[in-house]
């Protein structure tokens, strides 16, 4: 049988990808729905967000999303099916590990 490797996700882009899951966002308001999902834990610079942003737009795990209200100038962004797909791997990926992890911590020494 061939394994695909399946390339990690950083918590900043599993975090970006998880705040556009539900609703486009623009980069001001992924900031701070992000703050809001980690429990105030991470809170992204704008070249750590733009940055990952770029990449995430070349992958095409996200595009800019047209917004009705353009009078600010702010760029949205949404989660592509392609995003959408990788969130899920990734989120599958950490439930094998946590009940991986869990089942250890269960187990006692002899």
């Amino acid at each position: 049988m061939r394994h695909v490797a399946l390339r990690t996700i950083s918590e900043p882009v599993l975090l970006i990808l998880a705040s556009l899951a539900d609703q486009p966002r623009h980069g001001y308001a992924l900031m701070k729905d992000i703050e809001t999902l980690s429990g105030g834990r991470v809170r992204l610079s704008t070249g750590t967000l733009y940055g990952a942003l770029r990449r995430l737009l070349q992958g095409a795990w996200i595009e800019r999303f047209e917004q009705e209200d353009t009078s600010r100038e702010k760029q949205a962004y949404r989660l592509t099916a392609a995003g959408r797909r990788q969130l899920q791997l990734e989120l599958d990926r950490m439930k094998q590990l946590t009940r991986a992890a869990g089942a250890r911590l269960r187990t006692r020494e002899v």
